[in-house]
């Protein structure tokens, strides 16, 4: 089991409030899910409840930091089982799942959205904006109590570049591109190596590696250069050893 408060972990974004709440059942289950996850050290993310193939509770969570382990996955689950079955907020039978938030992953804190600034989004107004409530577009950072989008989505004579109140806002996601999963990636591999150098552990080095030898240079070595010989099957050659075949004698110069 991963412990997320092994290392530092920021309390300013461990307890920033979410933008986007939910309504009914789902504002009971995050009212209790929702304190437990923060002492633990992770931050409630969204509560969805379906009820196809049986009632659902999907809870997504993550680290201050964005990052989410299988092993967190599990850590959450365990923790938060007992607590809920005493709360009972569901007033039937349902399958707790608990995930990350994924790549393309809602925005519902500032945070996210300052994390995410150059990314492609989609955003739905819970109030409209000059007549909309649909936009997508690269994300351009936060204004104040706004974000800034740049509209892929624009028609002849809409504004491209628009500000939208983050208060105002009923959803937001990023959508997957190359440069998404590139960004995911890398910031995987970095919480998996803070995670490692925080509780001391360093992967051993495979049974093939070889030692290396402090008191050995592995610089590149100067190349030499060979040393040519003179060619031996010149056209002077082949000539010579024709005249010698039919028993001509080659007149030498200065003879």
């Amino acid at each position: 089991m991963t412990d997320p408060t092994a290392g530092s972990v920021d309390i300013d974004l461990l307890a920033e409030p979410r933008l986007v709440v939910e309504p009914g059942m789902a504002a009971r289950v995050s009212a209790v899910a929702g304190p437990v996850l923060q002492a633990m050290g992770y931050r409630l993310v969204r509560i969805r409840i379906s009820g196809e193939f049986g009632c659902t509770v999907q809870i997504m969570a993550e680290r201050p930091d964005g990052s989410m382990q299988i092993d967190d996955c599990e850590a959450i689950s365990r923790a938060l089982s007992p607590v809920l079955d005493v709360a009972d907020p569901i007033d039937r039978a349902y399958r707790l799942e608990i995930s990350s938030p994924g790549i393309d992953r809602p925005l519902v804190r500032r945070s996210d959205f300052e994390r995410y600034a150059g990314h492609l989004v989609k955003i739905e107004m819970a109030v409209a904006h000059q007549g909309r409530k649909r936009f997508r577009g690269t994300l351009g950072g936060v204004e104040g109590d706004a974000v800034r989008l740049h509209r892929d989505d624009t028609r002849a004579g809409e504004d491209a570049e628009v500000v939208l109140v983050m208060e105002d806002i009923a959803d937001a996601r990023l959508v997957l591109t190359d440069e998404l999963i590139a960004e995911s990636m890398r910031r995987g591999k970095l919480a998996e190596r803070e995670l490692k150098e925080n509780l001391g552990l360093k992967p051993a080095p495979p049974p093939y590696a070889k030692k290396s030898d402090p008191k050995k240079s592995y610089a590149p070595k100067p190349k030499l250069k060979a040393h040519k010989s003179a060619p031996k099957n010149t056209k002077e050659h082949r000539l010579a050893a024709e005249r010698l075949r039919r028993g001509q004698i080659d007149h030498i110069e200065g003879d």
